[in-house]
């Protein structure tokens, strides 16, 4: 498909993260762009101030006469639309060209330097920061993030079309679309098991992603994971090594040992010992395409983040409130390590929503673990998403495993009393969930207490 022939472009699931950057993308090169959500959110109100046409209903007399103009429109769809769509279900019956996000991804990135991003953790902080990296270096760059960029207050970066700088999406293989030139993988955690089974099938599909590079392209590896390619590895032998790394005034300092040299006083300002494993394979990627290792030094040092990624709302010297998108037990982990890095003695009161039942289920005792590391636990019930209950899966039973005795399951309306209730300095709110919406008003009512 030639996507110049598509003047029209219609998404359904535009409200969602991956969705909305295409949404922007399309409307920036002057496409006809609309769509449909089941919800109403910052981002769609985002995409609307853009003069994108959204409704909340699944109904074709809601769509602009426009859009059914067949030869002319693409309909995007993200896979967690229910079989049932009504709007779904009439543009494949009456043949429109259908495309799944992930294949339009394809399309986009066939005829551009394509740097894609994989694994089970790391993939947006990692992609906005090459993202980052390569505007900051002059490329002529696009990039389509999984987050929204705390430097561009956006979900895409749009400075060219010479490289785009993509995720690479393990859930149901859709990153098999894409014939990268550069490629990373970050992580080979066992995740999406309603998808794989088993962990082996999910490697498998890792490796198979390994396959699409173009030929002489660069696969980019943390040290350690079962596949060959440039290895990247904090304070241990690899190609890619971040070494003499310091912590000033909470700001990383760090040398770059390279195949090309090494470069000294690098400095990154998001804490974790796993976001600062996205910036190294972040910077290999950026020096094997050419850019200058002292540009990036200054590229890295400004780069700010993403929303829900160890997010500070509050931070005083005495009390901080952090917002993070943590979702699987290795993840929780990597936020654990980074509090108890930059607060050692602090107290850490968690408030944790479990995304997916078969998530929970798969990795319940898992995550009863690294939730048992904090100070105090206070449990959501599960995010559902695109799923239905599971019998006898519930947080209930994930409280249950948790030896942790300053312990409990709350609704959303209890989360600013528990806070205030507690004595803990560092307040945490994670989970892949709609927890994210209450950030803003525990802030508030936080702020106003205190």
């Amino acid at each position: 498909m030639n996507l110049d022939d598509k003047n029209n472009i219609y998404l359904i699931g535009i409200g969602g993260i991956g969705m909305s950057a295409l949404a922007r993308y399309f409307k920036a090169i002057n496409k006809n762009v609309a769509g449909y959500d089941r919800t109403a959110t910052q981002i769609t109100s985002d995409l609307e101030s853009l003069g994108i046409d959204i409704h909340f209903e699944d109904d074709i007399d809601k769509i602009d006469r426009e859009f059914f103009d067949r030869e002319s429109t693409l309909v995007i769809y993200t896979p967690a639309i229910p079989k049932t769509h009504n709007e779904f279900n009439y543009f494949k019956e009456h043949n429109y060209s259908i495309l799944k996000r992930s294949e339009v991804l394809g399309l986009i990135t066939q005829d551009t330097v394509c740097m894609a991003i994989a694994g089970t953790h790391g993939k947006t902080t990692t992609t906005s920061i090459l993202g980052h990296l390569m505007h900051e270096c002059g490329v002529e760059v696009t990039a389509f993030l999984g987050g929204i960029s705390e430097n561009y207050n956006s979900n895409l970066i749009q400075k060219g079309t010479v490289v785009t700088v993509v995720e690479a999406d393990e859930f149901d293989r859709s990153f098999l679309n894409l014939t990268p030139d550069f490629a990373c993988i970050t992580s080979m955690d066992a995740d999406h098991l309603d998808i794989y089974g088993e962990k082996q099938q999910l490697e498998a599909s890792f490796i198979e992603f390994s396959r699409k590079l173009k030929p002489n392209g660069k696969l980019f590896i943390n040290k350690g994971l079962p596949i060959h390619g440039i290895s990247c590895a904090i304070e241990s032998k690899a190609d890619y090594q971040a070494t003499n790394i310091k912590i000033e005034n909470g700001t990383y300092v760090f040398d770059l040992k390279s195949p090309h040299g090494r470069f000294e006083k690098f400095k990154f300002n998001l804490p974790g010992r796993h976001n600062l494993s996205n910036a190294l394979i972040a910077l290999a990627m950026a020096i094997e395409y050419g850019c200058a290792p002292y540009r990036l030094a200054s590229a890295l040092a400004s780069y700010k983040g993403v929303k829900r990624r160890f997010t500070y709302q509050i931070k005083t010297e005495d009390y901080v409130f952090i917002d993070d998108y943590a979702h699987h037990p290795e993840e929780i982990n990597a936020v654990h390590q980074a509090i108890r890095e930059m607060y050692p003695t602090w107290q850490v009161l968690v408030i944790f929503q479990p995304h997916l039942y078969s998530r929970t289920k798969d990795f319940v005792d898992e995550f009863a673990s690294s939730l048992d590391q904090f100070d105090e636990v206070l449990l959501l019930d599960i995010y559902p998403a695109r799923e239905l209950p599971m019998e006898g899966v519930s947080s209930d039973w994930l409280l249950g495993k948790i030896n942790n005795p300053n312990k409990k399951l709350i609704r959303k309306s209890e989360m600013v009393s528990e806070i205030q209730k507690s004595k803990a300095q560092v307040i945490m709110t994670l989970g892949a969930g709609d927890i994210g919406e209450e950030v803003e008003f525990i802030k508030e009512n936080i702020s106003i207490a205190s």
